[in-house]
């Protein structure tokens, strides 16, 4: 079965001192025994300096495990100054490298800005470096894209008018599943399914219409992972234990239902 859990999950625990990158992939691989990793930045200490990356990729290869998605805060595209805007952009690089030096299948960068509509330029930027980053991402095996995260990236037609504009194969979406603007959510899910490159499941689609949701992207054709996340901050390890259970278990229903 094709799970990760994205390390955001524990980020009470890594709050508390109590979880870095390198316990994340022991519990990933030996807590819960799956083979991928779903990596946030904010678990890696926001570190991009390339001797700490190799020995991060020493430690997936020992342990057999792929990077299923590098999920990036603090590099989006879009802010109101252009300096903040320039300084995202050199992030935005040194994760790329990152990527590439982990093995990342898939790769987050937020569209960046908060309202629900976008202004010329901004559009205009953020399909340039779409575009840009997924002529990289694409001569190097992965895709990129944004997550349905904030700001326009949770109005549906901002997401298809950014998509079809960018029209490269290594673009794609992270959907956040369920996670649009309020009364959206099933028409965005519907709409994004066949654009999505990685997932992320929260509790309420675990306790709610997982099943439902996982034969809306089969559907589609999509052959990513499901991204286990929590966001509570309590009782991590337990929590993400149940989550990953249901995600088998909507997973073995629907196998059953193929047969």
């Amino acid at each position: 079965m094709k799970i990760s859990i994205a390390s955001y999950a524990f980020h009470g625990l890594s709050g508390e001192g109590k979880m870095d990158i390198f316990t994340y992939l022991e519990s990933v691989r030996y807590r819960y025994r799956l083979d991928a990793a779903d990596i946030w930045n904010g678990t890696l200490a926001w570190k991009t300096d390339e001797d700490f990356l190799r020995k991060v990729r020493d430690e997936l290869d020992a342990r057999e495990m792929i990077v299923a998605n590098l999920c990036v805060d603090g590099a989006h595209i879009w802010d109101a100054d252009p300096n903040v805007r320039e300084k995202n952009h050199q992030s935005a690089l040194a994760h790329l490298k990152m990527a590439e030096i982990l093995g990342a299948k898939t790769v987050r960068i937020d569209m960046g800005g908060r309202a629900s509509e976008t202004t010329s330029e901004q559009f205009d930027l953020t399909v340039k470096r779409y575009r840009e980053w997924a002529r990289r991402a694409g001569d190097n095996g992965y895709r990129v894209g944004p997550e349905t995260h904030f700001g326009p990236a949770l109005v549906p037609e901002n997401m298809s008018r950014v998509y079809h504009a960018v029209d490269h194969p290594a673009y794609g979406i992270l959907l956040h599943i369920g996670h649009w603007v309020e009364g959206r959510e099933d028409e965005g899910d519907r709409m994004a399914a066949p654009w999505t490159m990685h997932t992320h499941v929260d509790s309420r689609i675990t306790r709610t219409c997982l099943v439902e949701k996982m034969r809306l992207l089969l559907g589609a054709g999509y052959q990513g992972y499901w991204g286990v996340e929590h966001h509570s901050a309590k009782n991590e390890y337990v929590e993400v234990e149940y989550q990953v259970a249901e995600v088998k278990r909507a997973l073995a229903a629907i196998a059953t239902e193929k047969n």
